[in-house]
């Protein structure tokens, strides 16, 4: 089963590159052809825009994955392990209960988001915001297995608290710990 969660990733790291590269051409060229030219292309402005939303949700995809969402591990590192272990069932029961918010809320638009036009490129409005579905299924997913995993005893203690260092905070941290006589 890892397997094919892998290729679902590389699939959307893949998408991240590709609609980052998509938005950098077309702005860019937008502005060339604005100073330059004295024109430009309407619909590379508003693509651009669809391909921000989605690059943003699929980002918000793998960070979580990965572990990269901002978190704030001030208190929680320095509670007991019963403390841990009540934060990170709240933090998660919390994450599911808004993921169901945004898929309850996306499938409420569902409707209005299909008869939308986009003015200039004239797709249906859902192929942008649709992508809500999967951001809260593919989130919500994450949020039960940390659950289950919690629930079930088969969290390690240092998965309790979730919060990743950056490498360059870890750095500072440990020259400063260093530094202490």
């Amino acid at each position: 089963m890892q397997k094919p969660i892998d290729i679902f990733f590389k699939l959307l790291e893949f998408l991240v590159v590709v609609f980052m590269v998509a938005m950098v051409f077309m702005v860019f060229g937008n502005v060339v052809l604005r100073y330059a030219f004295n024109s430009g292309i309407a619909i590379s402005e508003e693509m651009s825009r669809y391909c921000f939303v989605w690059l943003t949700y699929i980002g918000a995809m793998v960070a979580m994955r990965e572990g990269g969402h901002l978190g704030v591990d001030t208190l929680v590192k320095h509670l007991p392990l019963l403390g841990k272990k009540v934060c990170l069932f709240l933090s998660e029961s919390l994450m599911l209960f808004c993921n169901g918010l945004f898929f309850l809320g996306t499938w409420k638009m569902h409707d209005v988001q299909l008869t939308s036009i986009s003015p200039v490129a004239g797709i249906s409005m859902i192929w942008v915001f649709g992508i809500g579905y999967v951001v809260a299924v593919v989130m919500g997913i994450f949020n039960i297995n940390v659950l289950v995993r919690l629930l079930g005893g088969k969290l390690r203690d240092d998965e309790l608290v979730q919060v990743v260092e950056s490498e360059g905070l870890a750095e500072v941290e440990k020259a400063l710990r260093a530094a202490k006589p």
